[in-house]
C-alpha cells in the first residue's frame, strides 16, 4: 500500500516539471512551520517553571511576559511559514493540473478518431479534467500535512523524552494504539476490502447515471427503479460493501482510535501518581509538576497530530484513483504518422481485400471488402443493421485502422497520408453530428477557418438554411446550445452540411444523414446533398433505399462481406438480398393503420 501511495506521489510530480522544486520547497516550508508551532509549547513549560520555583510570590517570576511574547512570536511566525509553504504547493499543484490536462488533450488530440466513439467526451473529460481537479488536493494541502505531521512526530518524540521521558513514553502509548487502530482499518487485508468498496462507489455511480438518462422510459412505461438491474445490483452490492466496511471492519478500531487519541491524558495520569512520591522524596516536586504541566498540555497535540494523517491519508487514496483515472487517457492510442507520407492524386477511394475487427470483438466487423467509388461516382453502401457500413465508411478517413488488406484514396494507403492532408480530402456528414456551444457562423467557420462571412453564408444558402437564419434575431451570429437557440434534429443537419460543403473536400462520406429529418427538412437536406456531392467521390450510407435508387453502384454489405454490387436496376433483377430489402422497403412505406371500419 505504501509502495502504491509513493508511486502515485511520484508519477504525479512528474508533471510538475519545472514547479517540483515549488513543491519541496513548501513541503520544507511545511516542517519548519510545525517545528515552530512546538516553541509555544516550550515557552508554556519555562513560564510554568518560574512561577512554580517562586509560588506563591508570582511578581517575583520576572520572564513569564517575555515568554509569553516569545510564544506569540513563534505562533504567528509558524502560521507565516505555514502560509508561505501553502502558496508554494498550491502553485505548484495548479501548475501540475494544467499539465496533466493539457498532456491529456495532445495524447487525445494523437488518438484515432474511432477512440471517441468508443470513449464518450463526457467519460474523458471525467477521466482528465475532474481527475486532475482531484490531484490538487493532494499536492497543495495534503502532502503538505503529511510531511508537516511527521516533523512534528519527531519533534514530539524528542520532546517527549526531554523533559521526563516516562511521562512522554505515557502519551506516545496513545499514539501507538491510534496507529495500530488506523492500520488495521486501512492496512493489512483491510486494503483488499476497501479496494472493493470503492470500486462498488464507482459502479453505483456509473449505474446512477445510466438510470437518470434512462428516467424518460421509465416514466413514459410506469416502471420502477427495479426495471433497471444493473442499478438495483449496484445499490445491492454497495450497501452490503458499505454496512460491511464500515459496521464489521471499521467499528472497533475506529472506537479504540477516537477512545485513545481524544484520551490521552488518561494514560498520563496514572503515571504521575506513580511518580509523584518519589518527587516529593525527592524534594523536586516543583520540576515534577512543572513537567506534568507540560506533558499535559502536549498531550492535545496528540490528537490533532493524529487526526491530520488521517486526514491526509484519504487524500492520497483518492489522488492515487484520480491518477488511474488520468493515466486510462494518457494510455490512448495514437494515430500512426507515416514517416515519409505520400500524398494522394486524385479522389478515387479503394478497399483491396479489407478486414478489420474491433479491439475485444471475436468476430470481425469486416471481412475481405473490396470495391472502387471512382471520381464522380456515388456508391451506396445498404445492408442489414451490424452488416459493418458505418465500419466501412470509417475506416476512410482512418477512425481506425484496417486490420488486414488496405484502403486507399487517390492510390494511396490511407496509413501512408499525413493524417492531416487525409482530412482535407474527405468531408463527413454523420446522423448524431454535433453542433458547438457557438454561433452559427462559427460552427459553420469549423470547417475552414479561414473562410470570409461572405462564403460562410454561401455555404449555409447552399445546405438549405435561409429559413433558419430568417427566424433568428441575430441572423448567422446567433449562438446555439446553452444561453442561446435550440435548433431541430433536421436543422442542425443542414447546419451540418453547410459546414461540409464549406470545406470542399473532394471525398464525402455521407451516414444516414437524414436519419433524424422530418419530411420537409429531408427534402431541403436532398437539395443540399446535390450542391454537396456534385462532381465529388461519394460514399453514401442509407437505410431507406429510396435515397440510394440514383446511386452509381451499390454495395449489399452482409455481417462485414460483400453479398453483392450493381446498379439499383441489376440488384433487383437478381432477385438477391437487396431484391428482398427493397420489397420489404416499399412494403413498410405503404403501411398504415386503418381503423376497424375499414378493415371490416
Amino acid at each position: 500500500m505504501e509502495r502504491q501511495k509513493k508511486n502515485a506521489v511520484a508519477a504525479l510530480l512528474d508533471y510538475a516539471g519545472g514547479h517540483k522544486g515549488l513543491t519541496f520547497l513548501g513541503l520544507v516550508l511545511s516542517a519548519v512551520s510545525m517545528l515552530l508551532s512546538m516553541a509555544p509549547y516550550i515557552c508554556i513549560w519555562l513560564a510554568a517553571r518560574d512561577l512554580i520555583a517562586v509560588a506563591p510570590e508570582w511578581t517575583r517570576a520576572e520572564h513569564v511576559a517575555w515568554y509569553g511574547w516569545l510564544a506569540f512570536a513563534f505562533a504567528v511566525g509558524g502560521i507565516a511559514v505555514y502560509f508561505a509553504g501553502l502558496m508554494c504547493t498550491h502553485l505548484a499543484a495548479f501548475r501540475t493540473a494544467s499539465n496533466i490536462r493539457k498532456r491529456g488533450v495532445a495524447r487525445v488530440m494523437r488518438a484515432p478518431l474511432g477512440y471517441f466513439d468508443a470513449n464518450a467526451s463526457g467519460l474523458i473529460r471525467g477521466r482528465l479534467d475532474a481527475a486532475a481537479a482531484d490531484t490538487e488536493t493532494l499536492l497543495a494541502h495534503n502532502l503538505a500535512d503529511i510531511v508537516g505531521t511527521a516533523a512534528l512526530f519527531l519533534a514530539m518524540l524528542v520532546l517527549m523524552f526531554v523533559f521526563d521521558w516516562r511521562m512522554g513514553c505515557a502519551c506516545l502509548l496513545a499514539a501507538v494504539i491510534s496507529v495500530i487502530a488506523m492500520f488495521s482499518m486501512m492496512g493489512g487485508k483491510n486494503a483488499k476490502i476497501l479496494a472493493e468498496y470503492q470500486a462498488a462507489l464507482d459502479r453505483i455511480t456509473k449505474a446512477g447515471t445510466e438510470y437518470v438518462r434512462g428516467i424518460p422510459v421509465v416514466k413514459i412505461f410506469q416502471q420502477t427503479v427495479y426495471s433497471f438491474k444493473a442499478f438495483q445490483e449496484a445499490i445491492e452490492d454497495y450497501s452490503a460493501k458499505a454496512e460491511y466496511y464500515q459496521a464489521d471492519v471499521c467499528r472497533v478500531p475506529q472506537s479504540v482510535n477516537l477512545t485513545f487519541t481524544e484520551g490521552a491524558f488518561v494514560f498520563l495520569v496514572p503515571v504521575a501518581l506513580f511518580l509523584a512520591p518519589g518527587a516529593l522524596a525527592g524534594g523536586d516536586f516543583a520540576g515534577f509538576v512543572t513537567n506534568f504541566t507540560f506533558y499535559a498540555v502536549f498531550s492535545a497535540i496528540v490528537s490533532t497530530a493524529l487526526a491530520r494523517i488521517m486526514f491526509a491519508s484519504s487524500g492520497v487514496m483518492l489522488a492515487g484513483a484520480a491518477l488511474g483515472r488520468i493515466q486510462q487517457v494518457m494510455d490512448a492510442p495514437s494515430l500512426p504518422v507515416p514517416e515519409a507520407p505520400q500524398v494522394p492524386h486524385g479522389n478515387q477511394v479503394e478497399f483491396q481485400d479489407v478486414s478489420f475487427t474491433y479491439d475485444g470483438a471475436e468476430v470481425p466487423a469486416l471481412s475481405h471488402v473490396s470495391f472502387t467509388a471512382r471520381p464522380g461516382e456515388t456508391v451506396a453502401l445498404v445492408g442489414p443493421s451490424g452488416g459493418g457500413k458505418t465500419t466501412a465508411a470509417s475506416l476512410i478517413p482512418r477512425f481506425w485502422d484496417v486490420t488486414s488488406g488496405a484502403v486507399k484514396v487517390g492510390g494511396v494507403d490511407v496509413r501512408q497520408i499525413d493524417p492531416h492532408v487525409l482530412m482535407d480530402q474527405v468531408a463527413f456528414v454523420f446522423q448524431n453530428n454535433r453542433l458547438f456551444q457557438a454561433s452559427i457562423l462559427e460552427n459553420v467557420r469549423a470547417a475552414r477557418p479561414d473562410a470570409t462571412r461572405e462564403q460562410v453564408l454561401e455555404a449555409l444558402k447552399a445546405a438549405q438554411c435561409q429559413d433558419i437564419l430568417e427566424k433568428l434575431p441575430q441572423g448567422m451570429d446567433t449562438c446555439l446550445g446553452t444561453e442561446g437557440t435550440y435548433l431541430s434534429g433536421g436543422e442542425q443537419q443542414r447546419i451540418a452540411l453547410a459546414r461540409a460543403i464549406l470545406k470542399d473536400a473532394p471525398i464525402v462520406v455521407l451516414d444516414e444523414a437524414t436519419a433524424f429529418a422530418d419530411p420537409e427538412n429531408e427534402a431541403l437536406i436532398q437539395k443540399a446533398f446535390a450542391v454537396l456531392t456534385r462532381g465529388r467521390t461519394v460514399i453514401m450510407i442509407a437505410h431507406r433505399l429510396s435515397t440510394v435508387v440514383g446511386a452509381d453502384r451499390i454495395i449489399v454489405l452482409n455481417e462485414g462481406r460483400v453479398a453483392e454490387q450493381g446498379t439499383h436496376g441489376e440488384l433487383l433483377s437478381a432477385g438477391g438480398l437487396y431484391a428482398r430489402m427493397w420489397a420489404d422497403y416499399n412494403r413498410a412505406v405503404q403501411w398504415k393503420i386503418s381503423s376497424e371500419r375499414e378493415a371490416e
